[in-house]
């Protein structure tokens, strides 16, 4: 008799794991689960939900409102994994899994982290930057807020799209689809929706998509300018989001020390075996490498 898969351990396994796109997911779920337990307690003592998630998005969302968005900087952060409503999180999460599944096949945990904070920050910025210049929003300036993690994922899905623009995925009643045509398709949906009641939400999607459609060009060159995460200390939350290399602290100790320029020439090396790589998948598809080259870009991947 043949074993069944068992789904629930699989999930279990994956989301205890400490590589950074589950704890990204759990930590937009945890999110959304305490403020969906904030408003059942709220309906329980008969308080408006409407003044609750209001005062939620005021404290965690982003403002349009330079004035409050000044006395509230954390929240520039903070919007990107905030949630209320059940769609906005799980199609925000879909599409947050499927494409950071492709992007780590091709690069680090640490540049997909740096690619969610920093779209993220992208998108905020963005929405607030528009919302100040252009007259159409002058009337909902002051109560405009912006929250969730769709540029972040924009960023995500754009960055692995324009770095690898030949990858294909299978669409239903469609086929095999380049990646690269779903992120520009997803960028004119959001321009042209920017009239739709979500003003804000789209032109945060814009600024998610040009971080990582800059992010991907500069990465095909070979400058990684998501570098700085190691230049600042951010070691708290890299220990969060990333998981801990194989090595003993003995084995790590034992090393010899490499020079700068060692480092640069070793690292130089990997980036051009990489380019040779994708130029191949580019041209003959992921199944014509072998199986030296499928390790030698799993494990770079892989690489924090």
């Amino acid at each position: 008799m043949s074993v069944q898969p068992n789904i629930l351990n699989d999930l279990k396994s994956y989301f205890r794991s400490k590589a950074t796109l589950p704890r990204l997911i759990i930590i937009n779920i945890a999110v959304w689960l305490l403020v969906s337990a904030i408003l059942v307690i709220a309906f329980l003592f008969n308080i408006d939900d409407n003044e609750v998630r209001f005062f939620i998005a005021d404290i965690l969302g982003v403002s349009a409102n330079l004035e409050r968005l000044i006395v509230r900087p954390w929240t520039i952060f903070t919007y990107m994994f905030l949630h209320i409503s059940f769609f906005h999180i799980l199609f925000n999460m879909l599409w947050l899994y499927w494409f950071g599944k492709i992007f780590l096949e091709f690069l680090s945990n640490r540049q997909l982290l740096a690619t969610y904070i920093l779209g993220g920050l992208a998108g905020g910025l963005l929405y607030v930057l528009a919302y100040n210049i252009f007259p159409a929003f002058s009337e909902i300036l002051l109560l405009s807020t912006a929250i969730g993690a769709s540029a972040a994922v924009m960023a995500i899905v754009t960055t692995i799209s324009f770095y690898v623009p030949n990858y294909t995925i299978p669409l239903i009643l469609v086929g095999r689809v380049k990646i690269v045509y779903i992120a520009i398709i997803l960028f004119v949906l959001d321009f042209f929706m920017i009239r739709s009641g979500n003003a804000g939400g789209h032109i945060a999607h814009i600024g998610g998509a040009i971080y990582g459609f800059i992010y991907a060009y500069y990465l095909r060159k070979g400058k990684d300018f998501s570098n700085f995460f190691d230049a600042i200390n951010f070691n708290g939350i890299r220990r969060f989001f990333m998981k801990p290399s194989g090595n003993s602290g003995a084995s790590y100790k034992a090393k010899r020390p490499v020079s700068d320029v060692e480092y640069n020439s070793h690292r130089m090396d990997n980036q051009k075996r990489i380019d040779t790589i994708l130029d191949k998948i580019s041209k003959s598809g992921y199944d014509s490498l072998t199986k030296a080259e499928k390790e030698f870009l799993f494990k770079s991947s892989n690489k924090n």
